[in-house]
């Protein structure tokens, strides 16, 4: 997958979440969550351009980290809305793997940047 593809997954998990949170309960719970998630998720496209744009390879793992911890983050506010009943899991399942596939790519990117620049010190 190339840079662009990428930043567009990004933003189509923040498109979604942004019609998801739109349709979730006025309750205060679901609105609290909502705005975690809501920041979370458009961080992460966000946060991924700005790697993009990374002056060097610790700068590039350093931004590529904070994709994958406002990745990670999306994930625990969806796992709120389920285990507090505010959002059915089948709703949500189809988003959730997404999210995780884009956390589970941005790990292997670090990881294989960071072995890069352990082997360019040898």
């Amino acid at each position: 997958m190339n840079e662009e593809e990428f930043k567009q997954r990004t933003k189509q998990i923040a498109l979604r979440v942004i019609r998801l949170t739109e349709a979730l309960p006025k309750t205060p719970t679901a609105q609290v969550i909502s705005r975690q998630l809501l920041r979370a998720s458009t961080s992460v496209g966000a946060n991924y351009r700005a790697a993009c744009r990374a002056k060097s390879v610790s700068d590039l793992i350093a931004k590529l980290s904070i994709v994958e911890e406002e990745t990670d983050e999306c994930l625990y506010w969806i796992e709120l809305l389920i285990e507090a009943n505010v959002l059915p899991e089948a709703k949500v399942s189809r988003l959730m793997a997404e999210i995780e596939e884009i956390l589970a790519m941005t790990v292997s990117s670090i990881k294989t940047l960071r072995n890069q620049k352990n082997q360019s010190k040898i």
